[in-house]
């Protein structure tokens, strides 16, 4: 193997030997070790790493990286029925044009020296989204929805004063650790578990569980396993006769033909804007949104950034920060909201897409997905040995198949679908055992008829 001292990449500028002595004489350091003092002797590693031959040219190491990413099987080469958070939507050509354009998508966090457009954009989106939620203040992209989730119900417990909240055990398994860990400490979690039968939330366990020290519930409508909550009015009246919020994750997909959350007595909406206009990327393009109505209580504690719009002295409009004073831009760390690099980006990109949609297409997207997974759903009953979970309860995208009378668990008959050419459903016997082996199958406006009919066709085959 090589002498990594002496190696230069002709491609890291910073790796000639005469660049390093002369960084570290800059900063009175004799050598790079001195950085890592810090670290407690027993903790260093001190043996040589197992790497390969290092590559000595640019052109090597891209056809390296290259032949490693000709591995990868991606929905452009598969049909795909993953879902469970992150689905796979058609992104118009438009919403890729407008984020790529330069004063947008190199600006760190969003933020250019000179705003070329970016506030209004991003007050667009919020208007927009705040139309579709039927909610006034939509803030300015969190990280994404398990963090929107989380800080919401940081939000809650500050606003109601109370340090105990409610999250349904039917929500993203994900979202779940996310919650417990950004709820850690201060605020304690319980859960409320659901009806197997149902899928939805149990509503007598909830009437247990729900006591005075309580700040706020957060469930997800349409949840996890695609079940619609059919009595969130009646979660709303429990919690607001308890002095609690009711905290809803919701799916802006579904938007177009669901009642908004607010409807049946949400106070903070929240959810992810990744099927707005997003790639998946490998996990998703991800950004959180957070909506209320337009109450100081609310207002104030939002935790991350808020656009408005106001009049200028030059008589024109102008765009920037709502209730400025709260956030970590002024009272830095006792602020309520601390941003970091947020995904302002995905912000822009949704707003193309709703503004590209419209209502009338955002309504045409919900009754495609609607119909979609009804005609799943139907198919999947004819298959041998196979139960299509929560009859009688409406779903939307997600569809809840068990195959336990099959006699092959969810890993074979993915691994037989993916050698066909197909990704199967989300297997979800890991994170939810009592369910069995079921696995979510997820339909967009993407798949046709002919689509699921081939999958249908070949999981035929599985089973015998």
């Amino acid at each position: 193997m090589a002498d990594r001292k002496k190696i230069v990449y002709p491609y890291i500028p910073n790796s000639a030997p005469e660049v390093q002595k002369e960084m570290l004489a800059s900063i009175g350091a004799e050598s790079i070790h001195e950085f890592y003092e810090c670290i407690p002797e027993p903790l260093r590693f001190k043996g040589k790493m197992d790497l390969p031959e290092p590559f000595l040219d640019e052109c090597g190491l891209k056809r390296h990286v290259e032949k490693m990413l000709r591995k990868n099987r991606g929905t452009r080469d598969h049909l795909s029925f993953l879902g469970g958070g992150c689905w796979q939507h058609h992104v118009p050509a438009v919403c890729d044009e407008v984020n790529h354009r330069s004063e947008f998508l190199t600006a760190y966090a969003g933020e250019p020296y000179e705003d070329h457009g970016r506030f209004q954009a991003l007050f667009e989106y919020t208007s927009m989204m705040g139309e579709l939620l039927e909610m006034d203040a939509v803030n300015v992209p969190t990280y994404d929805g398990s963090q929107a989730a989380a800080t919401a119900l940081r939000m809650a417990c500050r606003i109601v004063g109370r340090d105990t909240v409610l999250v349904a055990e039917n929500i993203h398994p994900d979202r779940m650790l996310v919650i417990r860990n950004y709820c850690h400490p201060g605020v304690a979690i319980r859960t409320v578990p659901f009806c197997e039968k149902t899928g939805t939330l149990d509503m007598k366990a909830l009437k247990e569980i729900l006591t005075p020290d309580v700040a706020g519930l957060y469930v997800e409508n349409p949840n996890f396993l695609g079940c619609l909550e059919v009595e969130a009015s009646t979660m709303a009246e429990l919690l607001h006769s308890s002095g609690a919020l009711f905290i809803v994750g919701a799916d802006p997909s579904s938007l177009g033909v669901l009642a908004p959350p607010v409807s049946y007595g949400a106070d903070i909406v929240c959810g992810d804007i990744q099927p707005l206009g997003m790639h998946m990327y490998a996990g998703g393009a991800r950004a959180g949104f957070i909506a209320t109505r337009d109450e100081e209580r609310f207002v104030r504690q939002f935790p991350s950034r808020l656009f408005g719009i106001a009049p200028t002295t030059h008589k024109e409009w102008g765009f920037g920060d709502v209730a400025w004073e709260r956030t970590s831009f002024a009272k830095r760390e006792e602020a309520v909201e601390f941003v970091g690099t947020a995904s302002a980006l995905w912000g822009i990109t949704a707003g193309v897409y709703l503004a590209l949609m419209g209502p009338q297409g955002m309504k045409e997207l919900g009754e495609g997905i609607f119909q979609r997974s009804a005609y799943l759903a139907e198919r999947m009953k004819e298959l041998p040995g196979v139960r299509v979970l929560f009859e009688g309860t409406p779903f939307f995208k997600e569809c809840a198949v068990n195959f336990d009378g099959s006699g092959k668990t969810i890993l074979e008959i993915n691994n037989s679908l993916l050698e066909r050419g197909i990704f199967g459903g989300l297997d979800i016997s890991r994170e939810i055992p009592s369910l069995g082996q079921t696995a979510l199958f997820s339909v967009t406006e993407v798949h046709s008829q002919e689509d699921m009919d081939t999958l249908i066709r070949l999981l035929k085959e599985i089973l015998g």
